[in-house]
């Protein structure tokens, strides 16, 4: 029977090259994380561009289009335009606060790599004692 006996020296060694080993993969699981959320936050800003580019001329027919129902049915002609605008301006309050909350930072954050960060720092303190 072959025993290995390695020093306290060798095994303290191969532990520190382990948690090495560890550091790094921990590093590209936060790289390719962070390229994933900033995927997500770009696709997020197209798709704000995108309704934006999109809804202007659309809102603009539409808010034509209830100004000139609120004028027939005897609002005046400035009245019904701000009716109109006010609308236009909560829709695209609604909008935005969409598109932000897609891009808060908590939604961002690389937070699968972080838990296993914390994983991997209380097993190297463990392994430390």
């Amino acid at each position: 029977m072959i025993r290995d006996e390695r020093s306290i020296a060798q095994l303290f060694g191969d532990s520190i090259s382990e948690l090495a080993k560890l550091v790094q993969n921990e590093i590209d699981l936060a790289r390719a994380e962070v390229v994933q959320k900033v995927s997500m936050g770009t696709a997020a800003a197209k798709l704000i561009v995108g309704g934006a580019m999109l809804l202007i001329p659309g809102l603009v027919l539409v808010l034509l289009a209830v100004a000139a129902e609120l004028t027939a049915l005897g609002m005046s002609q400035p009245l019904a335009y701000l009716c109109s605008g006010v609308g236009a301006l909560i829709i695209a309050g609604a909008l935005v606060w969409a598109g932000m909350s897609r891009l808060s930072a908590s939604a961002l954050k690389p937070s699968t790599t972080l838990g296993q960060i914390r994983q991997d720092k209380a097993m190297a303190t463990e392994l430390m004692r």
